[in-house]
């Protein structure tokens, strides 16, 4: 079996890192070790560890689920923030034969510009191959809807849907559960709930992962926005006269900020915080 290294971030979903793994999958017995840098996110004020790596572990899970549709065997990992020092870490805690890194166009690569190709051949004697992933060009081979919810993240109003909207195309959904405070029995109430819909998308054969977002809602969404290349957002409140994200404006802020689609889904479930 050929152990291959994948390093990837933004770009872990893109069509043309996808179509590789699937050739390289289709040449021979190959095990892919996903590894995903950690991203510090560029909207709020204070940096949240768990949201930073929740973040990164959803990327790592998304890929893990492509592959297992491919039939293809694969493990992964949230790794440094550094994608030198990611890649590094995980060559000496396992055995590679080669590595394959995705990133978006050199106009745009922070990793290219650090000469990240070049430094990882110089250091491990390893052929490195680079497929580069143009997002903006060329989109995604499946829709991917973000989800952000609180409280109400559970109900059924929003399960159900999210199963109308699996139903009409090929799709991944991410799910941003905001912290309520950043005490630790709230971000536990906030992994509570997050789980509570994960396992019933996953009863409805839906494919999703999920997060712990920035206490603030629209912090929350503006770094899921940095983290993944989305087609639209599914914001679940409390009615309108209970809620304070609706009161807030979130929904307009979200719309004017991102210009996606994004659907407000009310729901009596639960209260937010």
């Amino acid at each position: 079996m050929r152990n291959v290294l994948l390093l990837a971030n933004e770009t872990i979903a893109g069509k043309r890192l996808l179509d590789r793994v699937r050739e390289r999958a289709d040449e021979g017995d190959v095990h892919f070790h996903v590894v995903v840098p950690q991203a510090r996110p560029r909207h709020g004020n204070v940096v949240y560890d768990e949201v930073v790596r929740d973040s990164a572990q959803v990327r790592v899970d998304l890929a893990l689920e492509f592959m297992r549709d491919l039939g293809v065997d694969g493990t992964g990992e949230v790794g440094d923030a550094d994608p030198f020092n990611a890649a590094m870490d995980a060559i000496r805690e396992r055995p590679i034969d080669d590595i394959l890194v995705s990133t978006l166009p050199a106009s745009s690569s922070g990793w290219l510009n650090r000469d990240l190709i070049g430094r990882l051949q110089d250091e491990t004697g390893l052929p490195v191959e680079h497929v580069v992933v143009d997002l903006a060009g060329e989109g995604l081979p499946f829709g991917v809807t973000l989800v952000v919810a609180n409280l109400t993240v559970a109900a059924p109003e929003l399960v159900e849907r999210l199963k109308a909207l699996a139903d009409e195309g090929p799709r991944r959904f991410i799910v941003v559960v905001p912290q309520s405070s950043v005490q630790g029995h709230a971000v536990r109430e906030a992994r509570d709930r997050l789980r509570t819909l994960l396992r019933s998308l996953d009863d409805a054969d839906i494919v999703a992962a999920g997060m712990i977002g920035d206490p603030d809602p629209y912090t929350a969404v503006m770094n899921a926005v940095q983290y993944f290349h989305l087609s639209e957002i599914v914001i679940s409140t409390l009615p309108e006269d209970t809620s304070k994200w609706v009161a807030d404006k979130l929904v307009d802020r979200v719309r004017a900020a991102t210009n996606l689609p994004v659907e407000h889904i009310e729901s009596t479930a639960g209260v937010e915080a």
